[in-house]
């Protein structure tokens, strides 16, 4: 597998939908199924928080949730596990600045998708020379799901690394109504969990991010 460029990348972040079984109201796999009829380009399965499964029930789940995937033709990303990642053969990992060196994980997925969540100039030039495929910022609103999440930063980061060359997708507290906010900035896209995981009707608030990104952003 070629490494990916940056604009599919860019067009991979734009309705990015993280998720695992603690952050779900019904089984995850109906509620992915739902995300992506409502129209998610990218998913990240995250399986943290009380409660979580562990071992072999989180393969098992890892390994439904990525069928589901393949067979909608959306990237599967699995956060932090780069053991998980590569015994699923997912498409890439995300990792957070306390996880597996950068450069290090890089050298172990090769060219499958790398994301690295930054919160500051010097984490984002280490995580580019590293070879990160694009940059999680944030928290960019206040969150409930991470309880131990940063400071909230607002959309000052993103727009200082907006000409880093490196894709951008904001993540911390975005919701259909904010999500206009953090593109503006310069994201090519945002990151959510409970504003679609655990809606009402997931493929409506799905869709509904979605208009406000696609539509609005079709150009970026």
């Amino acid at each position: 597998m070629a490494k990916i460029s940056p604009g599919k990348m860019r067009s991979l972040l734009k309705v990015y939908f993280i998720a695992g079984s603690t952050n779900c109201l019904e089984d995850p796999r109906v509620v992915l199924e739902e995300a992506i009829r409502g129209g998610i380009t990218l998913f990240q399965y995250r399986e943290k928080g009380e409660g979580c499964l562990d071992d072999h029930e989180k393969l098992e789940l890892g390994k439904r949730l990525q069928r589901i995937c393949r067979d909608n033709g959306i990237p599967f990303i699995v956060n932090d596990d780069i053991e998980l990642a590569l015994e699923l053969n997912a498409d890439g990992v995300h990792i957070g600045q306390e996880d597996e060196d950068a450069s290090l994980v890089r050298e172990q997925i090769g060219d499958k998708i790398l994301g690295v969540s930054v919160h500051s100039l010097k984490e984002a030039e280490k995580a580019k020379l590293a070879g990160a495929d694009y940059f999680g910022v944030g928290p960019i609103f206040p969150t409930e799901t991470k309880k131990d999440t940063r400071d909230v930063r607002g959309t000052a980061l993103i727009e200082e690394l907006k000409d880093f060359e490196v894709p951008i997708v904001g993540i911390g507290g975005i919701t259909a109504e904010n999500a206009s906010l953090v593109m503006e900035a310069g994201a090519d896209g945002v990151s959510v969990i409970t504003a679609i995981s655990q809606a009402d009707d997931v493929r409506e608030a799905a869709a509904k991010l979605r208009g406000k990104i696609i539509h609005k952003w079709r150009v970026k």
